[in-house]
Order: structure tokens, then sequence, then C-alpha cells
């Protein structure tokens, strides 16, 4: 089975060997030392300002989405969420539910947000801004150097999701000023799901010690405190973070997140280049190098992402919701090689034959 989604993504060989070990006990020197150098190769990877912490928790990308909303926003804040699509609308929710106050930025599918939209809606008053850097269900990709100038002139505590983002696309925390970048491990990581990860600038680190959370497992405060000793709270997904240990060292050994990058960027351009003669569309105007969402001008996206998977061993990412029938989402993050694009490419082709797109 080729795995064409965004998560979980196909390992690559130094992750699937120690998946097959047996989980070694974590109260010990030894991993306290693998925790300390996953959070250094994080933070260079994610080139966070210097003083920068890194929080691992066991649980997916949304576990740290909701640890962010409830460790750094209160009632006395007012939030910007940009919403253009699946997980931008998580955040809303997650703002609703923590009664955080929010203004939403609602995005139509496959649209951008641009600097008149960012103006027109803020007002004074808000202190924070919340985005999906990559928001993975329509493919658009935002402008973060930008989203980054419009923060750092109102002075607005920047959140960016970059679980999907990370590692596939180029990322500066420093640079754009971004205050918490949250990943996780089963996208360009390539290793199974099971642990998300949240970067803390300084100025998030001081946030989240003078803020009081009714939620044990989610105290980024506690999970900082036991992070100096290379550890965790409560027990973590101790064989994952092994993996997550040997998949940055591999990024490193080959040459670094740029390296990565380039890699993924490749791959996507090879894939998007061969299907210009297909009847598809591609719905996003502005695009992350992790995946292309992809409009079937002639059939039901959901029905080719069936049909993939039942007739040719295939899985590409379908949607939900009202998307279901529009969109499919052709994965370009994990151990992809343009000969697997050729795989997917050929199934496509057959299944224009047949009449089947």
């Amino acid at each position: 089975m080729k795995n064409f989604t965004v998560g979980p993504v196909q390992s690559h060989e130094c992750v699937k060997v120690i998946g097959a070990e047996d989980v070694p006990y974590f109260r010990t020197a030894e991993f306290s030392a693998v925790m300390y150098e996953n959070e250094h190769l994080i933070k260079e990877f994610a080139n966070a300002p210097e003083n920068s912490r890194v929080v691992f928790i066991t649980g997916s990308g949304t576990a740290s989405m909701e640890a962010v909303v409830m460790n750094c926003f209160s009632l006395d804040d007012l939030v910007m969420v940009i919403n253009g699509g699946s997980f931008g609308h998580r955040f809303v929710e997650l703002c609703e539910l923590h009664s955080i106050p929010f203004i939403e930025i609602k995005m139509p599918m496959g649209i951008p947000v641009t600097q008149d939209d960012l103006k027109k809606h803020y007002r004074e008053g808000v202190t924070g801004f919340i985005v999906n850097m990559h928001e993975t269900s329509t493919g658009v990709l935002y402008d973060m150097d930008m989203i980054g100038g419009f923060c750092k002139e109102h002075n607005l505590f920047l959140v960016v999701d970059a679980i999907s983002a990370f590692l596939a696309d180029e990322f500066n925390m420093k640079a754009i000023g971004a205050d918490i970048m949250i990943s996780g491990s089963q996208k360009a990581l390539a290793c199974p799901p099971g642990i998300s990860l949240v970067v803390l600038s300084p100025k998030a680190i001081d946030r989240v010690n003078s803020t009081k959370v009714k939620c044990m497992y989610f105290d980024l405060c506690n999970a900082l405190k036991n992070g100096e000793r290379g550890q965790t709270p409560f027990t973590p997904a101790v064989g994952t973070l092994l993996q997550i240990n040997a998949r940055l060292k591999e990024i490193k050994k080959n040459g670094g997140a740029e390296f990565e990058i380039k890699r993924t960027q490749e791959l996507a351009q090879d894939f998007r280049d061969r299907i210009k003669d297909l009847p598809f569309e591609i719905v996003s105007l502005s695009l992350s190098n992790a995946v292309t969402p992809i409009h079937p001008i002639n059939a039901s996206a959901y029905d080719i992402f069936l049909m993939l998977k039942d007739k040719y061993d295939i899985w590409v990412c379908p949607n939900g919701g009202e998307m279901a029938d529009k969109v499919f989402r052709v994965g370009h993050i994990g151990n992809l090689t343009k000969d697997d694009n050729t795989v997917l490419i050929n199934a496509l082709k057959d299944m224009q034959k047949r009449n089947l797109l």
C-alpha cells in the first residue's frame, strides 16, 4: 500500500526499526539525554529564538492546540483566529469551549488571507493571533511573513500551528516573531501518531508560568518544569519519542531542515507537473509543499479516494463534510520518492483510460 496521505505517513527505516523493539523504561538519565537532544534539534529546525523551550505532549496535534489555548489566553484577551478550513475552525471551537474572546476571520476554501483581511478584522483591544500556517484541509499556505509583520505592528501574541508545515515549508520562528509553534509526530517527522509538541519563545514561557490552568494533564508550566530534567510529568509515548530522536538525527545528517524542505518541494512539484493533462483543478491559490488539494472536474473526489484504495492499493486523503465529493488531497511528506509519484500517476491515468475520471 502506497501512502500519499498527510498523516500518518510512510516512515523511514530508522523509525521502523525502533518500532519493532520493546519500549524501555524512561525515568533514566539515558532517556533524559534523548529528550534534551529532541528539544535541541526541534529548536534548531524551527529557528526558535534563544532560550526557547519545547514541550512534548502525548496526544495528537489537537492536544497541543488545546493546551496552548488554555495556557496562553484568558478572558482578558481578544484573539484573532483565521478559519480557512477544518483546522482553523478547530481553533474557533477551542476558543468557544474555553470562553476566550475571539474575532473569526472566515476565509473561502482555497483562498489565502490578505493584509486587507487582517486590517478589516482588527480592532482595539486585540491581544493575540492564531493561525494554522498550512490549512491542511484545503491545502492553503498562509503568508507568515505578512502575518508576522502584522502581529509585530500591533504587539500581538502569535500562535502558529505548523503541524503539517514544519519541515515541509520554510519556517523561521524568530524572524516571523512567533511566540508559539505547534507540530506533531505523524507529519513530516514521519513517525507514528501520538506525540505533539509546542515550541515556546521566552515571552511564551513567561506567559505560561504566570497562568493558573484548571487542568492537570495540559498544564504547560508543569511540563516545562519537568522538561528541565529531560522528562515529562506523566508517562509519555516513549517509543514514539525515541523514533522522533532517530528521525531528527537523520534529518540533521542529511543536511537539516533546508534539505528536508527542498526534498519535499521537489516531490510536490514533480507530482503537480505530471497531473497537468488530467481532468483536475488544483484548488488552492497558495500551496504548501506538504499536500496538493485536487478538485476532479468530472468525478466525485470521494469515489476517487475509494477506487485508489480498493483497486490500486494507494491511499490519498479524502475530505469530509461539504468538501467530501469536491476535493481529495495528495500528500508529499514522509518516505516518498518520485518513483512513488509514478505509481500514483499511472493509477490515475489508468482510471482516466477506463472513463472513471
